[in-house]
């Protein structure tokens, strides 16, 4: 993989795990924003009213962009097994949600932890994972008397024209790798009246 593409989910899935009379009900879902995320939380929250706790881990675009919650099980035999997952596997872009009915038997610090853990791993094993490329879109106007040298600069850092409007002024929307945008901006600032991230 080179630095502009990331590991994800293609789809949802989910899967179901009994230990000790307690079920576990474990969710992956590909996501693009925390936000995402917190969504499927109060969605998940409103359907599971009933559940004894309902813990989560996501990762956005780095490692560093993660965040996890025990929601009332003992510190970090929930959230942080959840998490481990996404990480081992190289994840980006994903949120694991882990509803978990209490059986009446306690389970531990170390069966928690282990519950949980195989649990995401479980809903893990059921979706696909897929390669995508991390890409910003962006809008470049500029004069007609200029598109020959905007559509150069394009083709030379081999671009994908998204839209195109040629009325009084010309407007591309651009999708660029992530790690060309440099460049781009670098090569257009000398050339285009405006050029704007979407």
């Amino acid at each position: 993989m080179d630095g502009d593409t990331f590991l994800t989910i293609g789809a949802a899935a989910q899967a179901k795990l009994v230990e000790k009379k307690s079920v576990f009900l474990s969710f992956v879902h590909p996501i693009g924003t925390a936000d995402d995320a917190e969504d499927l939380l109060r969605q998940y929250r409103k359907k599971y009213y009933d559940a004894r706790h309902i813990c989560y881990a996501y990762v956005l675009g780095e490692p560093s962009d993660a965040k996890s919650s025990d929601n009332g099980e003992p510190s970090g035999t929930a959230g942080r097994p959840i998490l481990g997952v996404l990480l081992a596997h190289n994840l980006r872009y994903v949120c694991c949600i882990v509803v978990r009915y209490f059986g009446g038997i306690k389970l531990g610090t170390s069966g928690l932890a282990d519950a949980y853990q195989i649990s995401a791993e479980m809903a893990y094993e059921n979706t696909v994972v897929v390669e995508k490329k991390e890409e910003i879109l962006v809008e470049v106007g500029f004069d007609y008397f200029q598109m020959n040298s905007v559509m150069t600069t394009i083709k030379s850092l081999n671009l994908k024209v998204l839209e195109s409007n040629f009325d009084n002024k010309c407007v591309l929307k651009v999708m660029v790798p992530k790690s060309t945008m440099q460049r781009l901006q670098f090569q257009l600032s000398k050339i285009v009246n405006h050029m704007d991230i979407l």
